[in-house]
């Protein structure tokens, strides 16, 4: 199979989805989830799954006592629930005659362009071979500053990274609301650039996840603006991955734009791995923020901060320290400082590393 001439739908399923009211695995649920993957594999669509629920695993595992501190915990009860939600996994995947393999990842591996490609090689081989990727965050080594806001935040990053067609995000509800959940109506379909959703959305997460709708959105929001397709809907539905396989309107859909570059995708995706801050005039604000394709020059810098080399990301602010951008550095923090405000000098981010919140 090839990889590259096939569709691909990264699936993510969240804690609440595939755990019963008590916080353990709901394996009826895994087991209709993987029934579903294993029928739109067999209709020449390949699946990279985005699983939670490892935590899940390890609570029906091993007994907790309230005098281990939080982050122990998590990182206890996922060593433990990885291996046991694997297990699961495997045997289901196996009866419909597939293999899965386990992937775990951190936000540093992210960090660097080669760190990207890495594992843009490591899918594009499983994939190849008609194997399941299931990637989850590596809870146990993850350090607080370099962790995923949740596993939404992570699918989003393997979809960007895929260039994939889809990512569809189960969660617990039907999709996104205008107005209080059980009284408002889902929100079918949001345009590119729309809005709309921040003005119904309340801040708060799910019962045993980290995530809450707000993530959920403005990931599927980055996600349209360069070129992908993202669906939010209730993973409890009966065959909901086969109706949106086939194109039924169900749930709330983000309308892709035109496809974005590799680059500037990756560049998108970068946000809290910055190494460094340069600060523009109001001019320069203007101009980046226009429709004009144009690349960051030094003459409309006034600030740089950190200590950054040639391809690095670095984050772009105005002068009241609103954040616009993100872009990957031609040359050190060194040289940029020595030419900051010059005129005639080389673009510190070129069009084609750059991108505009």
């Amino acid at each position: 199979m090839n990889a590259a001439k096939t569709p691909l739908f990264v699936v993510k399923v969240g804690t609440n989805v595939i755990t019963e009211s008590n916080g353990f695995l709901n394996i009826g649920v895994l087991k209709e989830l993987v029934t579903q993957i294993a029928e739109l594999k067999k209709k020449g669509v390949n699946i990279i799954l985005v699983s939670s629920g490892a935590m899940a695993a390890g609570r029906a595992l091993l007994p907790q006592t309230d005098k281990t501190e939080n982050v122990v915990k998590r990182q206890m009860l996922a060593a433990v629930g990885q291996a046991a939600l694997m297990k699961e996994y495997s045997e289901l995947f196996q009866h419909h005659g597939y293999l899965c393999a386990q992937v775990l990842t951190t936000k540093a591996d992210f960090r660097t362009r080669q760190h990207y490609l890495n594992m843009q090689n490591c899918f594009t081989a499983l994939l190849k071979d008609n194997v399941v990727p299931i990637v989850n965050e590596n809870d146990v080594v993850s350090v607080e500053e370099l962790m995923f806001t949740d596993n939404d935040e992570l699918a989003g990053l393997i979809s960007s990274l895929m260039d994939a067609e889809k990512l569809i995000i189960l969660t617990s509800v039907d999709g996104v609301y205008d107005g209080p959940i059980g009284s408002g109506k889902v929100l079918t379909t949001i345009e590119p650039q729309s809005k709309l959703w921040k003005k119904h959305l309340q801040a708060g997460t799910s019962q045993f996840g980290k995530g809450g709708m707000h993530t959920k959105c403005a990931i599927a929001e980055k996600l349209a603006a360069t070129g992908i397709a993202v669906h939010i809907v209730n993973g409890a539905r009966s065959n909901v991955l086969l109706e949106i396989a086939a194109e039924k309107p169900i749930g709330t859909f983000f309308r892709p734009t035109k496809k974005a570059s590799h680059l500037k995708r990756w560049v998108a995706h970068a946000e809290g791995l910055e190494k460094g801050k340069v600060t523009v005039n109001a001019c320069a604000a203007d101009i980046l923020a226009s429709t004009q394709v144009v690349s960051l020059l030094p003459v409309g810098i006034t600030n740089i901060e950190g200590d950054f080399v040639a391809g690095d990301i670095i984050q772009i602010c105005r002068e009241d320290g609103v954040k616009i951008g993100l872009g990957k550095a031609q040359y050190d923090s060194e040289k940029a400082v020595a030419v900051i405000g010059k005129k005639g000098e080389k673009a510190l981010i070129h069009y084609n590393y750059l991108y505009l919140l």
